[in-house]
């Protein structure tokens, strides 16, 4: 037993170390994103109602790391600023399924190709559910009143009902979001009103985005990157090498499987990864891998709920089809990618455990596990929640 668990530990570890030095770029990355990009530059390009707004919002949302949590009510205010359904959509669905520091992790854990194919197809899949929710908004639109532009009070109460789950206790009042709880106060994505006043000068812009990046954002998804990489650790240290693909093989039957379990769980885009690079160490094939990171991370029972309060249950159910359909053939064209070009992904992951980490890594690693770990234990040393908003 006491072998397992220090095997557990060491594996989780590596896993650590193989990704710290990305994440810290990602994060870095992230905070100049906020401190450049306000929601007032996305929300003035998503209001035409033309196709140009689905892409526009697909690719606005690839590289910003926003967790489902934070998505949905960000997505609310651009419906509020008067975002088309299917632009607010394609936001949804891209922001959640990759960003800049799951980017950076993917390259880090998995492979290069990995790590433009995943962004390119959170992109596709975002721009597909966007265009067939515009159409089938203006099929319906005769036939009924026009919808407006967000449901009346009705969305944002019952977010805390869902509070714990899927989604921040916000509030709606008069047309406008209100923070109403820690979550929000914690940067998972509720509170613009007082967390976007920008300073003025480049040395106050950067200085707001790093505290954003590394203070609120790092502190909303970082015990959820570690669960990954512990989840990591145990699938590296328990399942033998090569046991998925020898019991599963390496067609559609494994991509239904990873489908069949990410759907309804929720896993952040960072904290996806490390679990995808474990089990591709042991024989899942890139596809799988690749519906894995894509469903888990823009799908979970709970938040499909609000989510059909935001968009209404037809544009719900399009959201939600779509994300599957598309993970599916975008796994199956991952797997032939790969093998047409004679690549595995087994053997980068191999490859990237075998080589010695040097003291970039190592101090990376604590770093990170301090930026972490620090807010945390002042947070329960002075009594208080330690989550400001489950995902």
């Amino acid at each position: 037993m006491i072998d397992i668990l220090f095997s557990i530990v060491r594996e989780s570890w590596e896993v650590l170390l193989e990704s710290a030095p990305f994440m810290l770029l990602g994060f870095f990355i992230a905070g100049l994103l906020k401190a450049f990009v306000g929601p007032e530059f996305i929300s003035r390009n998503l209001g035409s109602g033309k196709i140009s707004d689905v892409f526009k919002a697909s690719i606005l949302g690839v590289p910003i790391p926003l967790c489902s949590c934070g998505v949905i009510p960000a997505a609310a205010q651009l419906r509020q600023q008067g975002a088309s359904k299917g632009a607010t959509t394609s936001f949804l669905i891209s922001t959640p399924e990759t960003g800049v520091d799951s980017i950076a992790v993917t390259y880090a854990l998995l492979d290069p190709v990995m790590a433009v194919f995943r962004p390119f197809a959170a992109f596709f899949t975002a721009v597909v559910a966007g265009i067939l929710v515009d159409k089938d908004e203006k099929m319906n639109r005769n036939k009924k009143e026009a919808p407006k532009l967000i449901p009346d009070a009705v969305l944002l109460p019952k977010m805390d009902e869902t509070h714990g789950a899927s989604g921040c206790g916000c509030d709606s009042h008069e047309g406008h979001i209100h923070e109403s709880s820690d979550c929000c106060e914690s940067g998972c994505g509720c509170g613009h009103s007082h967390d976007d006043q920008r300073p003025e000068s480049l040395s106050g812009k950067l200085s707001f985005g790093m505290k954003y990046s590394f203070g609120n954002l790092l502190q909303d998804i970082g015990l959820w990157f570690l669960g990954g990489v512990l989840l990591a650790g145990i699938f590296s240290a328990l399942i033998p090498d090569g046991f998925i693909e020898r019991n599963l093989g390496d067609g559609f039957f494994p991509l239904l499987i990873m489908l069949a379990a990410a759907v309804p769980l929720y896993v952040c885009a960072t904290a996806s990864t490390p679990i995808a690079a474990a089990l591709a160490l042991k024989g899942l094939s890139p596809g799988a891998a690749l519906v894995f990171l894509l469903a888990g991370p823009a799908t979970n029972a709970a938040s499909f709920t609000v989510v059909a309060k935001l968009l209404g249950k037809r544009s719900a159910f399009i959201y939600l089809g779509t994300i599957i359909g598309c993970s599916l053939a975008l796994g199956m064209f991952a797997n032939w990618l790969y093998y047409s070009l004679g690549l595995s992904i087994t053997d980068w992951v191999q490859s990237g455990e075998e080589h010695g980490h040097n003291l970039l890594y190592t101090v990376s690693a604590l770093i990170l596990l301090a930026l972490i770990a620090i807010p945390k234990v002042t947070t329960l040393v002075k009594g208080e929640s330690l989550h400001g908003c489950s995902h």
